[in-house]
């Protein structure tokens, strides 16, 4: 029998209890023209034998998927005096076929249930419902801004939804059924959502978030992002990304080009530390390559990083280069203060942790035909006297 997205099938356990598993949901795609208003049909098959986590069941009816999605809720305890009690923490998705032929162009729209209502209950402050955007490209998933909801662990088959615990998420024993339904996505993918400190797509370190958008690409363009507007985020390359202990030291230009300006990029007086130039950094770096400098110099080895199989990785202006210090110096980021204060984050270990030198680090913002900015992570001083043939160091990182 053909069912529908927003005819919901409901299963309850013999014993609900404890996390200790996972659903499977096998799905049989009925290939041809079977939308119907947009409603995609499928025969649903929902098995009852993995153990339920939490509630008394979970409702799927999505029908973009041949071979089946895994759905795995959690839960987060949170201690007060005198007791505690289990929250919702997250919806772990896997197994989802985002191609062309899978759930590309889909949104899923994800709901609990209590016990006898007909009525969602919110998941997490507010928030009763929460929408995915599938695509077939990076990021893949994605959701509006929601407060209290997070998109992580993002790849090509799956995604986590993590809710704030200090936003008030439900109770896991007021949660009886989960619902996901499908229908068409908008045209606009909406970008992932993400706070600094988060990993990004690339594997790296998001260090600044702007919900406006900025220009970005390698033309530096409103359509530069990775899906095809503004981008919205800062990402830097984690600290073993060279593969050794710490970031590398390299030129500005070779020795033939350590005399001669690039017309490609304005020089600055004082350093360009406002908007304008927040996603700059990839067309500068793309001439500075062109212009014949190697492996030798520093937007060579920052474009030839590929850290999340991304290769749109660059060197940083002196705008972007100022806020990433901030970021490793921990204090509050703003595109206009000069990095001050805080104390630098010199961590190596782990592939999210900061590993900065306390020293300068290179721009791809040039001061003159001969010289170019530098920042040092020492105590965020910007310098216009970098001579293109010193040696400093290197951190790649990219906007989407």
């Amino acid at each position: 029998m053909a069912r529908y997205h927003d005819d919901p099938i409901e299963i309850a356990p013999s014993s609900p209890g404890k996390f200790s598993g996972v659903i499977k949901i096998a799905f049989l795609f009925i290939v041809g023209t079977l939308f119907i208003q947009n409603t995609l049909a499928a025969n649903i098959n929902l098995g009852a034998s993995a153990p339920i986590e939490f509630g008394q069941g979970i409702s799927r009816t999505i029908a973009c998927d041949n071979d089946g999605i895994t759905l795995r809720p959690e839960s987060s305890f949170a201690n007060t005096s005198g007791g505690g009690s289990f929250k919702v923490g997250s919806i772990v998705f896997s197994n989802v076929d985002s191609g062309a032929l899978g759930c590309n162009g889909k949104s899923f729209t994800i709901k609990a249930f209590g016990n006898t209502s007909s009525i969602p209950i919110n998941l997490v402050g507010s928030v009763s419902s929460i929408l995915v955007t599938v695509s077939s490209s990076t990021p893949y998933f994605s959701i509006p801004s929601t407060t209290g909801v997070t998109l992580t662990n993002l790849s090509s088959t799956g995604f986590t939804i993590t809710l704030d615990q200090a936003a008030t998420p439900a109770a896991t024993g007021d949660v009886f059924r989960i619902t996901v339904e499908s229908s068409e996505a908008t045209a606009q993918v909406v970008p992932a959502t993400y706070v600094v400190g988060n990993t990004g797509p690339g594997g790296g370190i998001i260090f600044y978030v702007s919900s406006a958008g900025f220009d970005c690409g390698s033309s530096f363009t409103s359509t530069g992002s990775p899906t095809g507007g503004k981008c919205n985020y800062l990402e830097a390359a984690p600290s073993l990304w060279a593969g050794g202990a710490a970031d590398p030291k390299r030129l500005w230009a070779v020795s033939a080009k350590q005399s001669t300006g690039l017309p490609e990029i304005t020089d600055d007086f004082p350093a360009n530390n406002n908007s304008s130039a927040i996603g700059l950094g990839y067309k500068n770096s793309l001439a500075i390559v062109a212009q014949g400098n190697d492996n030798t110099t520093a937007a060579f080895v920052a474009r030839g990083y590929n850290g999340g199989s991304k290769s749109d990785w660059y060197l940083p202006t002196t705008a972007e280069l100022n806020l990433l210090c901030q970021w490793a110096r921990g204090v509050a980021p703003s595109v206009t203060t000069v990095c001050t204060g805080g104390s630098i984050n010199s961590a190596t270990y782990g592939a999210s942790s900061a590993g900065f030198v306390a020293d300068n680090y290179w721009s791809s913002s040039e001061g003159s035909d001969s010289g170019a900015w530098l920042q040092t992570f020492l105590n965020g001083g910007q310098f216009n006297y970098g001579w293109k043939g010193g040696s400093q160091y290197v951190r790649p990182i990219r906007a989407f």
